[in-house]
């Protein structure tokens, strides 16, 4: 499986003109922060208001500020 990530893909051309490469873009990091980042950073949150509920001590980002 890694191995088919590595090598390299034989180069594609359609009509004579070459494709390029696919490659990360920055909408690609965006989006995997939207999906990703959000809700894990929403589940610590809670867990942290939680925490701060039951035992009176702020030990979530915020209390930094």
């Amino acid at each position: 499986m890694l191995n088919k990530l590595r090598l390299r893909r034989k180069e594609q051309t359609v009509m004579g003109h070459r494709l390029e490469e696919p490659r990360m873009t920055l909408m690609v990091v965006l989006w995997a922060l939207v999906y990703v980042g959000l809700p894990l950073m929403a589940v610590g949150s809670l867990i942290d208001l939680g925490v701060q509920m039951v035992t009176g001590r702020c030990v979530g980002f915020w209390c930094w500020f």
